[in-house]
């Protein structure tokens, strides 16, 4: 018996102790739009170029731009975006996405990011949400992502839960003249479950 194709029309809430993972609407883009304009979400996602204030503004989108890229994706097939919802205070502070899906070789792509809330834990279980989403629920083999150089914070994350150092994509961001490295990691379907005590 074949295993249950992925089907990423299905777009589940996904809650934890700390951290509620709910499915991205265009009315979030009201949230979001502020967030995207903290300069370290620039930095650490390669959305700017420079790090001096008022030279790079990062991708510029109006909140009506923005709801409707939500918009879209909120019915996408290749692709599931949740706002990250902190339950002790209610807040949103980012976003963690699934995207890129390749049915055929049961794999997709993964990024996520963070405002204003370090050092809580929050990143650490939107990472484990997401994946436990990806490699059980939907049935995946493979969920890949890439991470600067200059972040090793997520890539302890990361790291923490279970990805592996791939390879290195060398030069691949300009950031104040500098050439910065994004490195490849990978976790496989067998990896989480035996991380995670499941046969």
């Amino acid at each position: 018996m074949s295993a249950p194709r992925p089907d990423f029309s299905r777009k589940a809430t996904l809650t934890g102790a700390l951290v509620r993972l709910v499915p991205a609407r265009r009315e979030h883009a009201a949230v979001l739009h502020p967030l995207l304009a903290d300069p370290e979400v620039g930095r650490l996602t390669g959305a700017v170029h420079s790090t001096a204030p008022g030279l790079d503004a990062g991708p510029v989108w109006t909140e009506e731009q923005l709801a409707g890229i939500y918009g879209r994706w909120s019915v996408a097939e290749d692709r599931l975006v949740w706002v990250i919802e902190e339950i002790a205070t209610g807040r949103i502070v980012g976003e963690s996405v699934l995207n890129e899906l390749d049915e055929d070789n049961l794999s997709c792509g993964f990024r996520l990011w963070i405002s204003g809330a370090r050092d809580r834990g929050l990143g650490t279980e939107t990472v484990e949400l997401t994946l436990r989403h990806a490699l059980e629920d939907q049935g995946l083999h493979r969920v890949s992502l890439e991470v600067y150089a200059f972040n090793p914070r997520a890539r302890h994350v990361y790291e923490r839960a279970g990805f592996v150092h791939e390879g290195t994509l060398r030069d691949a961001l300009l950031i104040d003249g500098t050439w910065v490295d994004a490195h490849v990691m990978g976790i496989l379907a067998d990896e989480w479950r035996e991380r995670h005590g499941r046969s």
